[in-house]
């Protein structure tokens, strides 16, 4: 199947060549981030061995690559010990909660962290520059989570808070590949068009945010995303070194032999489905598609 254009222009732009922006290849990305993922395993099985509670808030700029951080962060971890919190909108049952109420239930138990990829700070963010929330509930707001993450690491939870920048012209280019690509056309939302006239507003809003939110128990660090692949290496190496991990004793295994030959697969009752890996045909849509026959099922005997 040919590649679209925004696929191939991805492919252009990851195969290490430098474009004389500075920005860093993926061959000298790749090479940064595999010690990065091997701290990382060793930083995930403290916390399951010590039963500490990890929670790292990633919040930033629209299209400054949230999501892309926190999949370099979990790519690598057990999934039983690090789970990505990726909220939609509020329903109407917890339009009428208490505001935290629904982030509170994706909080890391012992031995867990937890990646937020947006948070209840949406609050200080979209809702106050989108008119999403009252001026009122806005300035509770302000008021309200200092004291809401202090009985948080009171508790005992970790909370590393991350602000993702990039400059309005990069922004804007990558609003443009994703309205081209098909592949990420999913990211660009309603909310995101209309926000690309209040870069400014937003600039103003945060910087109330980290006025009053930036605490000596839950303090914020601020990451240029301009290039993605550097701010990942900088946020995950800053991270990692406000951790008093420790490795584990992690010698290489030794397996004995099988006691027999191994055994190929063998199916008894349901055969596997063809291989179509090979295939180069387009997919369809199951609805399009004539059905097989519905064989009979057995009587008993």
């Amino acid at each position: 199947m040919a590649k679209t254009k925004a696929a191939a222009k991805r492919d252009d732009t990851s195969n290490g060549a430098d474009n004389g922006n500075g920005k860093l290849r993926k061959k000298d990305y790749l090479e940064r981030l595999a010690p990065l993922q091997l701290a990382l395993s060793e930083a995930e099985r403290w916390v399951a061995a010590t039963g500490q509670r990890l929670l790292v808030i990633v919040e930033g700029r629209d299209t400054a690559g949230k999501g892309g951080v926190i999949h370099a962060i979990a790519e690598t971890l057990n999934p039983r010990h690090c789970r990505v919190v990726a909220l939609n909108k509020p329903t109407e049952t917890e339009r009428g909660q208490w505001y935290f109420q629904r982030y509170v239930t994706h909080l890391p138990a012992a031995g867990e962290i937890v990646l937020m990829d947006r948070s209840w700070y949406n609050r200080a963010g979209v809702e106050k520059v989108m008119g999403f929330c009252t001026d009122a509930q806005y300035r509770a707001f302000l008021e309200q989570v200092p004291v809401f993450e202090k009985l948080l690491v009171d508790d005992g939870i970790r909370i590393a808070k991350y602000w993702l920048g990039v400059d309005q012209a990069k922004q804007e280019e990558r609003f443009a590949e994703r309205a081209q690509d098909p592949l990420k056309r999913y990211k660009l939302s309603p909310i995101d068009l209309q926000a690309r006239e209040k870069y400014a507003e937003y600039t103003k809003a945060r910087e109330a945010m980290l006025a009053a939110t930036h605490t000596a128990h839950a303090p914020w660090t601020l990451v240029d995303f301009n290039d993605q692949r550097r701010g990942r290496l900088t946020m995950i190496r800053h991270w990692l070194g406000g951790l008093p991990w420790q490795a584990p004793d992690d010698r290489a295994l030794k397996l004995p032999k099988l006691s027999g030959k191994p055994l190929p697969e063998r199916y008894v009752t349901l055969p596997p489905i063809t291989d179509s890996s090979e295939s180069e045909a387009p997919v369809t849509p199951a609805s399009t598609r004539p059905r097989p026959p519905t064989s009979k099922p057995r009587k008993p005997r």
